[in-house]
């Protein structure tokens, strides 16, 4: 596979499986980013100066993107549940890949997305990074170094809140939506606060979860509660819900020795310690009432991935480092099911 670490001044080829929604905010930010063009897509109604290769369904249309060889790397924006089979086809092609968040919907998947980024990197020296753009807004970068610096001393608590609302009309628009556990409202609409949190005060250890349906006619939850407990002794809680009418900000509240911080969406809400305050993020959709998203977070991971590509270094965000996140809540799901507190596995 020819790569821009072969000819640093040829623009990277990108392929996109899922042309729905979230795959033109990826075809938004590739166009947007100097040595990155959208070579190919399957599914939607294709993308100017790219070739279509019929529906995403049709799994003789993504094995002719995968055999393109313009295609250098793959946007995987299917719909949750095809994340894993996708990845894994693109890596075992030889290509670069960034997938949406999530990496997978389940553990084991996970796992094999590893497995293939692994060997896919060894024999092709293929990257493999994983959509989660809110790690690299501004604040949460600020927040992340002085949290390793320790500066803002012992994390004692962190809460997750994602009380959001979805109508009919969202679900109805795909039925994938509605099925578990890609479609869940921690899964799909809780993974970003519930990654950061991760992030932020590091490994669960233990976790204890209740969900419901309590509104929307569908097989996933739409409403989940969860505590826990982090290995640094800190505790937690996660809060998601898409049935919570008209729909808030998400927040992110961490309380530690030296005081408290809030963030909701990308507005700092609290800056109660005492260290420089961060730069506000660019205010975009909140996500509370709609589903619509900015592509500034998305240019910013192609940003990183074509260059991990170029210098032979590791993306921001590391399919490893997403399954991570996939096992916690799993975690959730699996103690919401028997009643029990549940501890998550490792990758």
């Amino acid at each position: 596979m020819t790569t821009p670490t072969d000819d640093p001044f040829r623009p990277l080829g990108v392929g996109i499986i899922g042309l729905g929604s979230i795959g033109r905010t990826h075809a938004g930010a590739i166009d947007a980013v100097d040595g990155l063009e959208v070579r190919a897509s399957v599914g939607g109604e294709g993308w100017e100066g790219a070739t279509s290769y019929g529906s995403a369904s049709d799994p003789d249309a993504v094995a002719h993107l995968l055999a393109d060889p313009q295609v250098d790397a793959v946007a995987i924006c299917s719909p949750s549940g095809l994340h894993a089979e996708h990845t894994v086809a693109a890596l075992e092609a030889g290509k670069h890949v960034l997938v949406e968040k999530p990496v997978a919907t389940t553990v084991a998947d996970a796992r094999r997305v590893v497995r293939a980024a692994e060997q896919a990197h060894a024999e092709h020296g293929a990257v493999a990074g994983v959509v989660s753009q809110r790690r690299l807004e501004p604040q949460h970068v600020h927040l992340k170094k002085l949290v390793e610096s320790g500066e803002l001393g012992r994390p004692l608590l962190g809460e997750a809140l994602v009380r959001w609302f979805r109508d009919k009309d969202y679900y109805d628009f795909a039925e994938w939506r509605r099925q578990a556990p890609g479609g869940g409202s921690l899964m799909n609409q809780g993974l970003h606060s519930v990654d950061l949190l991760r992030w932020l005060f590091g490994e669960v250890t233990e976790v204890a979860a209740v969900s419901d349906t309590l509104v929307a006619d569908m097989e996933a939850e739409d409403t989940s509660v969860a505590a826990l407990r982090f290995a640094s002794g800190a505790l937690g809680s996660i809060v998601t819900s898409t049935a919570t009418r008209p729909g808030l900000p998400a927040e992110l509240n961490l309380y530690f020795g030296t005081g408290t911080v809030a963030i909701h969406h990308t507005d700092v809400a609290r800056w109660d310690v005492d260290a420089p305050a961060p730069p506000q993020a660019a205010t975009v959709d909140s996500g509370a009432s709609s589903p619509m998203i900015g592509t500034e977070g998305h240019q910013t991971q192609w940003s990183d991935l074509l260059l991990a590509i170029r210098t032979g270094s590791e993306p921001m965000v590391t399919v490893a480092d997403g399954a991570a996140t996939v096992a916690l809540i799993e975690a959730v799901y699996e103690s919401a099911r028997t009643g029990q507190r549940v501890t998550p596995e490792r990758i």
